[in-house]
């Protein structure tokens, strides 16, 4: 698996799962809502461990700079 995700957009999944735990630990947000948006959370934890995210493999996207030889 090629990297396709930057350090920007990993910082940006991350936040946006730490956000969704919180809403859901605080009981902001719970059953079935709530369920879901941990799971997304954790697939967007997930994809930024391993920095590859199968959705922008699909769509031919890569926000990872791409490093130059010349």
């Amino acid at each position: 698996m090629k990297k396709n995700l930057s350090n920007a957009d990993r910082l940006i999944r991350v936040m946006i799962a730490i956000a969704f735990a919180v809403l859901y630990f605080t009981n902001v947000v719970t059953g079935t809502l709530g369920i879901i948006l941990l799971v997304a959370g954790g697939v967007l934890f997930a994809t930024t461990l391993v920095g590859f995210c199968p959705l922008y493999a699909l769509f031919g996207i890569s926000t990872c700079p791409v490093k130059r030889t010349a």
